[in-house]
């Protein structure tokens, strides 16, 4: 966010760190995991009925994909859609 005082006003900006082509992809795949993916389309729909821009909505769904795949990748398991977690307040 670009702030300083009254002056300097601009919208935030998406970072640019980190590999380029794996950003794009998560941010092609997002699109449809907010159509297919119930936790995907969750996080997507708050975002966007809080008044946020559809692209920052879009970059939390790719994060949600981030996070997914690599607990996928870690636990070995089979992604369950109805999974949740122990943790997790009902």
């Amino acid at each position: 966010i670009r702030k300083s005082g009254s002056s300097v006003n601009g919208r935030s900006r998406i970072s640019k760190i980190g590999n380029q082509k794996l950003r794009n992809l998560l941010f092609m795949c997002s699109f449809n995991a907010c159509k297919y993916n119930k936790a995907c389309q969750d996080i997507y729909d708050r975002i966007v009925a809080k008044g946020k821009s559809k692209k920052l909505a879009l970059i939390a769904v790719c994060n949600k994909l981030l996070k997914q795949a690599f607990a996928i990748a870690k636990s070995g398991l089979v992604y369950d859609d109805s999974y949740r977690s122990t943790l997790a307040k009902n």
